[in-house]
C-alpha cells in the first residue's frame, strides 16, 4: 500500500465516519424528543436520498474536474451540516444534517473509487486497492457510532443533557474537515481520452445486460440487510433499555468483523470464487437475522452483529470484483454510479418502510422478515458468473 493510497484511505474513513456517527445520534436524540419509530425511519431515509440523485452527476463532475474539486465540495457539505446539528439539535435540522452528510458520503465514496480505479494498471493492482478501500466503511461504522455514543453517554451532565449530542455533532464535523487534510495533497490522474463521435451511450443502458441486473439484485439483498440492521438495532436496543454506548458497541462489533473480513479476503478470494463468497455470506445473513431477536443480552447480540459483520462484509469486494469484469471499461464510472443509485433509493425507501412495519409486528418480526427474503434471493446467486472479456485491460 503506497502512503497516498493510506491517506485516501484515512481520509474516506474519516468523513464516512462523520455520517455514521451522526446516524447513530440523530435517531437517539429523536427518540428521547419522543419521535416515533416511522419518524426515525423517515430520517434515516434522508441519509440516502442526496445519494440516489446526486450519483451519476457526481461520477460526470468527477470526469470532468477530477478528485480534489468534488471532494472540497462533499467536505464542507458534511462540515456545515454537522455543525448545524451542534448548534440546533432540533428534529428538522437533523433531517437537513440527514441530508447533508449522507450526499457528502456517496459523492467522497464514488470521486475515491474512481480516482484509485484509474491510478493502477493491471487487474492484479485493481484488486487489491478495491480490497484495501473497501475497509474504509467498515472502520468508519465502529469509528463514528462508538465515539458518538461515548460522547452521548459521558459529555453531558444528566440523563436529559444535550451537551453529549452536541458534542457527538461536533466531532462529526471535525472529522469532516479531516478528511480534507488528509485528501488535499493527492496527485490527480491523467485525464481520459476524449469520448469518439457518435452517439452517447445511455447509463441505463447497461441495465439492459441480463448479469449486471443479477448482480444489482444481489448487492441489493446484502446492502437492505445492512441498513435495516442499522437501523433496527438502535430500535431494539432501545427497547430493551440498553445505553447509547452499548448500541454504539454492538455497531461497532459489526463494524470490526466487516473490516477484519475484508483484510484476509484476498486470501479467501484466491481459493473461492465470487460467487462462492456471496452464496456463504447470504446464508449466513439470513441466518443471523434469524437468531438475532432470540439473544438475551448484549453480547449474544455482539455475537449475532459480529456474525452478521463477516457476511455483509465480505460482499461489496466480490461485488466490485465482478462489476469490473462483467462492465466494459469505458463504461464503469457508470456502472459504479447506477450501483450507488440502486442501493441508495433502497436505502430510502428501507427504513421507511420496515419502520412501518416494526410498528405493525414489532422489532423482532422485522429481522425475520429481512432474514427471510435473504433466504428467498440466495438462488439468484447460482447464476451469477463473470467471463473473461476482451476489453478490460487495465
Amino acid at each position: 500500500m503506497t502512503p497516498e493510497l493510506l491517506r485516501l484511505i484515512l481520509a474516506q474513513v474519516f468523513l464516512h465516519a462523520s455520517m455514521t456517527g451522526m446516524r447513530l445520534a440523530a435517531p437517539l436524540l429523536a427518540l428521547q424528543q419522543d419521535y416515533s419509530a416511522a419518524a426515525v425511519g423517515v430520517m434515516l431515509s434522508l441519509f440516502a436520498l442526496t445519494q440516489v440523485f446526486l450519483a451519476l452527476p457526481a461520477g460526470r463532475y468527477a470526469d470532468r474536474h477530477g478528485l480534489k474539486r468534488p471532494l472540497a465540495i462533499a467536505v464542507a457539505c458534511a462540515a456545515c451540516g454537522t455543525a448545524l446539528a451542534a448548534v440546533f439539535p432540533v428534529f428538522p435540522v437533523l433531517c437537513l444534517a440527514a441530508l447533508l452528510t449522507g450526499g457528502a458520503t456517496g459523492v467522497t465514496v464514488i470521486v475515491l473509487q474512481r480516482h484509485v480505479g484509474r491510478s493502477v494498471s493491471s487487474p492484479t493492482e485493481l484488486k487489491k486497492v478495491f480490497s484495501w478501500l473497501a475497509i474504509a466503511p467498515a472502520a468508519a461504522n465502529f469509528m463514528g457510532p462508538f465515539c458518538a455514543g461515548f460522547l452521548i453517554d459521558h459529555a453531558g451532565r444528566s440523563a436529559g443533557d444535550l451537551t453529549g449530542f452536541r458534542a457527538a455533532f461536533a466531532l462529526s464535523a471535525l472529522l469532516a474537515l479531516a478528511c480534507w487534510l488528509l485528501a488535499r495533497g493527492a496527485h490527480e490522474t491523467p485525464d481520459a481520452a476524449p469520448p469518439s463521435s457518435g452517439p452517447k451511450p445511455r447509463a441505463w443502458d447497461l441495465l439492459a445486460e441480463p448479469m449486471f441486473r443479477r448482480l444489482l439484485f444481489i448487492n441489493w439483498l446484502q446492502s437492505a440487510a445492512w441498513d435495516v440492521h442499522t437501523f433496527v438495532l438502535p430500535l431494539l436496543g432501545h427497547e430493551r433499555g440498553l445505553s447509547a454506548s452499548v448500541i454504539g458497541s454492538i455497531l461497532g462489533a459489526f463494524a470490526v468483523a466487516a473490516a477484519g473480513i475484508r483484510i484476509v479476503l484476498p486470501l479467501l478470494a484466491a481459493r473461492l470464487s465470487e460467487r462462492q463468497v456471496i452464496t456463504a455470506a447470504n446464508v449466513l445473513t439470513a441466518a443471523a437475522f434469524a437468531a438475532y431477536p432470540l439473544m438475551p443480552g448484549p453480547l449474544s447480540m455482539g455475537l449475532c452483529s459480529v456474525l452478521l459483520g463477516i457476511a455483509l462484509g465480505a460482499v461489496q469486494p466480490m461485488v466490485m470484483s465482478m462489476l469490473h469484469q462483467i462492465t466494459p471499461q469505458a463504461r464503469y464510472g457508470e456502472a459504479l454510479a447506477l450501483r450507488v443509485m440502486t442501493l441508495n433509493a433502497s436505502s430510502v425507501a428501507m427504513p421507511m418502510v420496515f419502520g412501518a412495519a416494526g410498528a405493525l409486528v414489532g422489532v423482532a418480526g422485522v429481522f425475520w422478515l429481512v432474514g427471510g427474503v435473504v433466504a428467498l434471493g440466495t438462488p439468484a446467486v447460482s447464476g451469477l458468473q463473470a467471463p473473461p472479456r476482451a476489453d478490460h485491460n487495465l
